[in-house]
């Protein structure tokens, strides 16, 4: 017999009295509500087709915005098997998909990186096992509401993300443009440990990603301090033992300058954090990429010093090994 299912269609957009218009998803007993983010006005690029040239097709939608992330204990189970039942009820609720792709497939590292995802410890994506779908569904008015989920298998556990746009007043209930965004509603669980506290080996193979935070950069240079830096004396230790592990160094940045510039100098750092890994503790390349976001993946509020500061990061992402 299966994991006893449960109803969270009060959760997936029951806005509207009586539920009209409402999607409803059952998820497997157990699954628990890390995060939840509501806006009655938004803008959101719904992907439509895979990462290639640089960028995700998407639609260029605006409604109301309500992104929630689950966790639930899944050993044994991929992450297909996770996505399947949604998107069956996504369907069943007359839904058309307009994507759905696995993680290379999707475009893998650039894919995931180019679309939402909460931040960690509410929602992690392993970039080599992951599922993700978008679909759409056209109204009577001719206008369509959006959903699209994002499913990752980590160390036995699953996450899943869903994302609902929409533009119909019957889903949107009693909220409006004219009401303003609503503050996000947050609730987590603390089961898995955060990306900048604790030993970095549980880091990586818990959450899936770990900060570098002892390195030191130059401001607006890729000139990697001498160290010493225990974080990297830590994460090579980590790969020495097992040949097989493989980590993506991923460069962050604050919000200053353009995007193509903090894009370059991000990637240009994280190459550094390579080179030094592979000239002073003898890590084999083959164990390593270097990848950049620019400001696309922040961890906390580019208004203030101290949140531009914890912006400026490199991270190291614990790849699947093949």
């Amino acid at each position: 017999m299966g994991p006893r299912a449960t109803t969270l269609g009060i959760a997936l957009g029951l806005w509207a009295a009586g539920g009209a218009g409402a999607l409803e998803l059952t998820l497997p007993q157990g699954a628990t509500m890390t995060r939840e983010v509501r806006r009655a006005a938004e803008a959101y690029l719904v992907p439509t087709d895979v990462y290639a040239d640089g960028q995700i097709p998407a639609i260029d939608a605006e409604g109301f915005f309500l992104q929630q992330a689950w966790r639930l204990d899944a050993p044994g189970l991929t992450s297909l098997q996770l996505q399947r039942p949604l998107r069956r009820q996504i369907v069943e609720a007359g839904y058309s998909i307009m994507l759905d792709c696995a993680a290379r497939e999707c475009g893998g590292f650039d894919f995931r990186f180019n679309t939402p995802v909460l931040p960690a410890p509410d929602m992690f994506v392993d970039l080599r096992d992951y599922r993700f779908l978008s679909a759409r569904k056209e109204g009577d008015d001719g206008v369509s509401d959006y959903v699209t989920v994002v499913v990752s298998q980590v160390s036995g556990s699953g996450y899943i993300q869903v994302i609902r746009l929409a533009q119909s007043e019957a889903a949107t209930g009693n909220l409006s443009a004219e009401d303003g965004a609503a503050g996000p509603e947050t609730v987590t669980t603390g089961a898995v440990p955060d990306a900048a506290t604790g030993p970095l080996a549980e880091r990586l193979t818990q959450a899936g990603h770990a900060v570098l935070s002892d390195l030191d950069f130059e401001t607006g240079t890729v000139s990697l301090g001498p160290g010493p830096h225990p974080s990297l004396q830590a994460l090579a230790a980590f790969l020495r033992e097992d040949p097989e592990r493989r980590v993506a160094l991923v460069g962050h940045t604050d919000t200053v300058g353009t995007l193509e510039n903090n894009t370059a100098l991000s990637r240009r750092r994280a190459a550094a954090v390579l080179e030094r890994l592979v000239s002073e503790y003898d890590i084999p390349r083959i164990q390593l990429e270097a990848e950049g976001m620019g400001y696309l993946a922040p961890v906390a509020s580019n208004l203030t010093d101290a949140g531009r500061e914890a912006n400026r990061r490199v991270e190291a992402v614990l790849l699947n090994t093949e």
